[in-house]
């Protein structure tokens, strides 16, 4: 498999790891776009949140929540963001499932929340569509 993030949880891509366990890890993000910008990842590979486990995704999330926590209690952050884009249509670049974790300061400038163009349907219809 020619996936750069199984690479870099295989070993054989270097990464400025942040937090390791034996299913996950979370490394920085090279983008260069936000301070401390970093991507928690499943080693096993999967496409996406569609597409993984329960108990794969319950294991990224703990690790999400353990590498948040660290950083309001550790590193003088007050909150973060955590971004995820599953499939190609929602924006997905990479097609091996991850999320963001941005972490963030009071007053940091940063709108990690996307601008939208506004709704077309009556929420209603909506809600009759997509109700489990």
């Amino acid at each position: 498999m020619d996936c750069i993030f199984c690479k870099i949880a295989a070993g054989e891509v270097p990464c400025k790891k942040v937090y390791e366990d034996a299913h996950t890890l979370v490394f920085m993000d090279i983008a260069g776009d936000v301070d401390g910008h970093m991507l928690a990842i499943p080693k096993r590979h999967f496409m996406n949140i569609l597409d993984c486990d329960e108990e794969t995704l319950h294991g990224l999330m703990c690790t999400v929540k353990h590498v948040s926590e660290h950083l309001a209690a550790h590193c003088g952050y007050d909150g973060v963001n955590l971004l995820n884009a599953s499939g190609e249509s929602a924006g997905q670049s990479v097609p091996h499932f991850h999320v963001h974790i941005i972490p963030r300061k009071t007053g940091d400038g940063i709108d990690a929340w996307p601008v939208f163009d506004g709704a077309k349907l009556p929420l209603d219809e909506t809600w009759k569509k997509i109700r489990i």
